[in-house]
Order: C-alpha cells, then structure tokens, then sequence
C-alpha cells in the first residue's frame, strides 16, 4: 500500500476514533461530484446521459465544502464529469485542504495543464488521472485520440511542478493480465506516478456500453495472473493488502458503500455513486435512512457482479484495522513503500 505514511496515520487515528465512539457507519472518503459535464465521452461512464439543464449546473463552493465538513469524512475525490471544467473547482480544493482533508482531484486530464498554475502543491492535495490502458487502448475506451499523450504530458509537468500525481484505471473484460501490467508498468517505473488505484469495471446503469463489464470470476482470475510474479508488491498500488487479496479471489467481503458515500447536484445518493435509490439532503438522512442490509452481492441482483473500490475497499480497511496480524501486514507495506 503506497498512501503516505502523514496519510496513513491520519486516516488509522480517524478509524481508531469512530471505534472508541463506538460509531457502526461513518465515511472513510466523501465523493463529491460538483458537476456532471465533462469534456469526453466514455463509453463506460453514464454521467453525461443526464439532460442538458443539468449538465449546464455547476455547484455552489460553500455547498460543496459544507457537504464534506457535514460528513466529517478525512478524505475527499473530487470527480464529475470532469472537475476541471468547474470555474471555482480550485477555490473548493484550496478549502479542503485548508481544513486538512486529503483531495484527490480525478480528471482526464485534458484541462489538467492549462488549470494547473490555478492549484498550489501539498501533501493534501493529488491530481488523480484516469489511465485504463497504453495508447491505443485508453484513448479507445475515452472515444477520442490523443488523450492519452495529454495525460501523459499533463503528469510529467505535474510532476515537475511538485504536485503528487496519482492514476485510477478501470479495467474491461476486453483486457488480459498482461495489457493489465503493461499499463502499470508504465505508471509504475516510467512515469513514476506517487500511487496508483485500479478497479474493476461495474454495470453502471446508464452506461452505453453494457458488453464488456467483469464477472465476479473473471475478475478473481484477471487479477490473480495479473498480480503474480511479484509484480502486486512492486506495485505502488493504493490499496489496503486485502482489497488486493478481494481481488483475486484469496478473500470475500460483505458491500460497505456507506463508508465512500457520494454527494453531488441532487445530494446524497442511495447507495453507492453506481446505483441510484434516490437521494437526500444530508449526511445524516443518507446513513440513518437507508436500509443498507438489503444491498451487496448476494443480495440485490443489481450487485451481482460488482467487486469496485467503492463497496469494498472500505470493509477491506475495516477488517484490517480489526485484526493485529492484518494491521502489521499493511504497516510493512506502508513503510516498506515509503522508502521506495
């Protein structure tokens, strides 16, 4: 697990804290989504399927900055759409980070160097760009060439200018093992991003391709080939050790989607940012509101198939925080990480 060690101890005395309040549910990382529009057309993402009103709102910063407060939560992805085209998206960043609440900015990275001089470095603050593949495979799944060079480009200049640059890759049935460790590969030793995220694609409804979504199986067996030969633990992976063991079938895990809870224009959403059951306006409705034990796989046939961070990194820290032998295991990493 590659988050830093300030991050890490941040985040373990949080946990620690909602224990002895004997708190059952409580955010581990806040979604915020201040908008839906983006600058691309992915054909695994639905958020632009929305009406063009809407695409058009852009959310209040004191919105989106009390949303995040209200939680409580540490830690904050800022994701759309794509954030950049919001015209106050740094003065929410400078906010959060004045607060101390770690900000990953996702992005694709097409605005990333024109906005950059807008943003200052900080041990709080990441661009998170969005890689699913070399070349010709990312710039296949944004439906536009070109936009892998750009993000290319935009992290060597973050890079230069001191900013911690992470990735997030979404990986398709259409991907093997080893188009898998090309790409991370690449961010890991040629680009030498600080951290990198992955996760399997999920049957997000409003997506407008429906065919190339993992299987529970195929997933388990992708990632098993993917991270064997020692390249899961040369990996700067930002992953708790028993998400990865999740991925690859060693171990399996209950959803905990109220731990990554997602707020954006129409408010707290019911379960998960890939499901939508509705929505409320306040933290505290989302978590006391929702029958939460009706969803998961094994349980709503919607759920079926999904193994994404969202549901399940969160158990994956619970559990760890909830075991002595886990919790040495992930330290080892961490410090193991940080003198890399």
């Amino acid at each position: 697990m590659a988050m830093p060690l300030r991050q890490t101890i941040r985040v373990g005395t949080y946990l620690f804290e909602q224990k002895l309040r004997k708190r059952e549910k409580f955010p581990l990382i806040v979604e915020l989504e201040p908008l839906f529009a983006c600058n691309l057309k992915c054909e695994g993402c639905g958020k632009i399927q929305h009406p063009a009103g809407v695409l058009k709102q852009r959310m209040p910063v004191a919105q989106a900055v009390g949303a995040v407060l209200e939680s409580g939560a540490p830690m904050v992805s800022i994701a759309g759409g794509e954030p950049l085209m919001h015209p106050q998206i740094h003065e929410i960043v400078r906010q959060l980070v004045e607060r101390r609440k770690y900000v990953f900015l996702c992005t694709n990275a097409m605005l990333m160097r024109k906005k950059m001089e807008n943003f200052t470095p900080s041990p709080y603050f990441a661009f998170a760009v969005h890689i699913d593949g070399l070349r010709e495979r990312h710039d296949e799944s944004v439906a536009k060439e070109g936009v892998f060079d750009e993000a290319v480009e935009a992290i060597k200049e973050a890079k230069r200018r001191g900013f911690r640059v992470t990735t997030n890759s979404t990986f398709f049935n259409t991907d093997t093992p080893q188009t898998i460790i090309e790409v991370l590969n690449y961010l890991n030793d040629d680009l030498q991003v600080d951290e990198m995220m992955i996760s399997p694609a999920y049957a997000y409804e409003k997506a407008p391709d429906q065919e190339h979504f993992l299987g529970v199986e195929q997933t388990r067996e992708l990632f098993k080939k993917a991270f064997s030969g020692g390249n899961r633990r040369r990996w700067r992976l930002n992953h708790s050790p028993l998400f990865l063991d999740f991925l690859e079938g060693k171990a399996d895990f209950p959803c905990t989607a109220w731990a990554i809870p997602n707020y954006s224009l129409f408010g707290w959403q019911r379960p998960c940012y890939l499901m939508s059951d509705g929505y409320v306006p306040t933290y505290r409705e989302l978590i006391e509101d929702t029958d939460w034990d009706k969803y998961g796989r094994g349980k709503d046939p919607r759920c079926a198939n999904c193994m994404a961070h969202c549901g399940y990194e969160p158990t994956a820290v619970l559990a760890t925080m909830g075991s002595l032998k886990e919790s040495l295991r992930a330290a080892r990493e961490t410090i193991a990480s940080n003198r890399g």
